[in-house]
């Protein structure tokens, strides 16, 4: 294995922006992931994981794809990567619509390994962009590889990556197969599981607005502290809970409402 000090890179000047671009990265998809709770839609994005490769992996690949040291900014594209995984392969489209849609995520490449998957069974989405950092030293233009995944695919990436790495380039030929076969099984649970998807999104749904008039009544109950009888707000707290047990969301929300008429009795709202 090539060392880093045969090299002559400060590595750790050289990573860091990339762990900077990661971080920002991460925070952005999360903070798309959130507002999807003001909609009352569930979120496409189920999980969000960023990396930047160590030395040694850069450098095995730049042997590996016979890049000069010098070119490995621009030649190794995925030295910082995000990966975003959803539950559905339906909800792939709808991330690569968020990232198309974001002026700051400059898409400069696709590949379409879902529809056209590798040799292995690899399934995914990679999109490469173009993102603007900035530093201390003024702003820095980095590529940056997002790859999208429902949860099976991931699972079975992880493990076949897991494999590779024991192996190497000498995995046996029966593991191979198998997991060729398991990457088929995976996406077939994923088309499976589209055929129920308007059901789980439906639960979904109602789970958000369950939480969130759930939310909203402790908090007016809260407010009602020190206007109204203990006793009384005892009472309408275990109303609440016993709504919370029947799972019913139309009388939860005319509990909400009543909340609301009682709080602007007592002038707490205007």
């Amino acid at each position: 294995m090539v060392t880093f000090e045969a090299d002559n890179i400060d590595w750790k000047n050289f990573l860091l922006p990339y762990e900077q671009m990661v971080n920002e990265l991460i925070v952005k998809f999360e903070n798309i992931s959130k507002s999807f709770e003001y909609t009352g839609e569930p979120s496409p994005i189920e999980h969000v994981y960023g990396r930047v490769k160590t030395a040694s992996s850069i450098l095995e690949k730049a042997k590996r794809k016979n890049i000069a040291i010098r070119d490995i900014k621009k030649e190794v594209e995925d030295i910082g990567g995000i990966r975003l995984i959803c539950r559905f392969v339906e909800d792939i489209d709808r991330i690569i619509y968020i990232i198309r849609s974001h002026e700051d995520l400059e898409v400069i490449k696709e590949l379409n390994y879902v529809e056209d998957k590798k040799a292995s069974g690899y399934r995914s989405y990679h999109i490469k962009i173009k993102y603007k950092l900035y530093t201390m030293s003024g702003p820095k233009e980095l590529i940056c590889e997002l790859q999208i995944r429902t949860l099976a695919m991931n699972f079975w990436a992880t493990i076949e990556h897991s494999l590779r790495y024991k192996y190497k380039d000498n995995m046996p030929e029966s593991i191979v197969e198998r997991l060729r076969s398991s990457a088929e099984a995976a996406f077939n649970l994923d088309k499976e599981m589209s055929t129920i998807r308007d059901e789980i999104l439906e639960v979904q749904r109602y789970q958000i607005v369950k939480n969130e008039l759930t939310e909203q009544s402790m908090e007016k109950l809260d407010e009602l502290e020190g206007s109204m009888e203990a006793d009384k707000i005892n009472d309408l707290r275990n109303e609440l809970h016993e709504l919370l047990a029947e799972s019913d969301l139309f009388k939860l929300q005319e509990f909400y409402r009543r909340l609301r008429i009682t709080r602007k009795i007592f002038k707490l709202e205007t």
